[in-house]
């Protein structure tokens, strides 16, 4: 309030001042130019000259403020234009995530269109036709990503990879990947995508063949890239196997690619598992059991213990010796107890191979022990018992079809 009160008294100090400066002394201004001529008072002139810089001034600042509110209201003016793009990429990208895709693909092809930097709002609007089955669009989208951003020439081809393989187009998207590995033969996106896609199709010929870059190149961690490898040569065994040659399925083919391995992966328990069973699918059952022998003999494994019972060798006895003799350093494992009840049936054993059955059941209930010793009952009369493990095996094979409801029964 104080304050109000001293500059009320400056104004009317200065109104008094400048009152009395008029009063003592009007002044004169003359100016006069050709037929022009102005002549007035000192403080007259001061007078219009103020008036003149606050007019100018009130134009200035109306100016301004209809230039700023053209801005705000003129939907085609720039800082509009700003404005509209980012809502377009906020709900572009909010349906694309929430898989409204027809809204995504507009949002975000209207967004790409605009934005200097395109790529990312390109890629999903490619994403969004996709989904809704619109391949020819989502192609066309991929190739304005393209022209607009062609540095980004690798990020367009793995995302177009990747949408051809969703979309099944499994052909397509290997050609899309063939090229860009031949033009950066070291990318760990393209190698992991074409590894996979080869896995996709079952080709494990061409992912065997992959396995050195992925190895060289560091795309899977070691422990992955191993079972990789495993699952590879395995599978691809198992194709061999199948192969048709000559109206011959078979036993050479599956030969040549157990030679094609190295001598430490002819040692490896799971690939001399997927050897053995197609021998044995294949009849050579000899084979099979000589390999398997071989493999339990320079390390015990119980996968592979298990099918040795599966397979008949040339002298059953002598293969029933050789495995009660893995007995005395694995006694608890209901593999080999499975299978030492096996091969004392192929040899007519009755009763041991009783016992050895119901010792597998006693360390683990399992549904192939349950159904040969079931069998081995029912043979020699035991119908009850027999019936019995024949329940629980089934059970065994599914926990899931014991826990399903059962149809309610309907009464005519």
């Amino acid at each position: 309030m104080k304050r109000l009160y001293v500059i009320v008294f400056l104004v009317i100090a200065a109104t008094a001042a400048l009152g009395l400066a008029i009063a003592e002394h009007s002044g004169y201004v003359l100016i006069a130019y050709k037929s022009f001529r102005y002549e007035a008072s000192l403080w007259a002139t001061l007078g219009l000259i103020a008036v003149l810089w606050l007019l100018i001034w009130g134009i200035k600042a109306l100016v301004e403020l209809v230039m700023a509110s053209s801005g705000v209201v003129n939907p085609w003016s720039r800082r509009n234009r700003s404005r509209r793009v980012q809502v377009a990429i906020e709900h572009g990208q909010l349906d694309l995530a929430e898989g409204r895709w027809a809204s995504a693909q507009r949002h975000l092809s209207r967004a790409a269109e605009a934005e200097r930097q395109p790529l990312l709002y390109y890629l999903g609007a490619a994403r969004a036709a996709n989904e809704q089955g619109k391949y020819e669009e989502c192609d066309q989208l991929l190739e304005r990503a393209l022209e607009r951003q062609p540095q980004a020439e690798l990020a367009i081809a793995l995302s177009h990879a990747q949408l051809q393989t969703d979309r099944g187009d499994t052909d397509g998207a290997l050609v899309t990947l063939q090229a860009m590995h031949e033009r950066h033969p070291h990318n760990v996106q393209t190698l992991r995508q074409l590894q996979r896609l080869h896995q996709q199709r079952g080709d494990w010929s061409a992912v065997i063949r992959l396995l050195p870059e992925l190895r060289k190149d560091k795309v899977l961690p070691p422990a992955e890239l191993a079972e990789l490898e495993r699952r590879a040569w395995g599978n691809n065994l198992s194709l061999a196997a199948h192969r048709d040659e000559d109206g011959k399925v078979g036993l050479q083919s599956l030969t040549r690619a157990w030679e094609q391995l190295t001598s430490a992966q002819r040692q490896e328990p799971a690939l001399v598992l997927a050897y053995a069973e197609q021998l044995r699918q294949l009849g050579a059952q000899v084979e099979a059991e000589e390999i398997l022998r071989s493999a339990l003999k320079r390390k015990y494994d119980s996968h592979l213990a298990r099918l040795y019972g599966l397979v008949r060798g040339s002298d059953p006895a002598r293969q029933l010796q050789t495995a009660e003799g893995w007995l005395k350093e694995h006694p608890a494992d209901p593999s080999l107890l499975l299978t030492l009840g096996r091969l004392c049936l192929q040899t007519s054993l009755w009763g041991k191979a009783r016992d050895y059955l119901e010792s597998s059941l006693r360390v683990q209930r399992n549904p192939e022990a349950c159904a040969e010793l079931a069998r081995l009952l029912a043979q020699l009369g035991d119908t009850e018992r027999s019936n019995q493990l024949f329940q629980e095996g089934l059970g065994l094979l599914d926990e899931r079809l014991l826990a399903a409801p059962l149809p309610v029964p309907v009464h005519a």
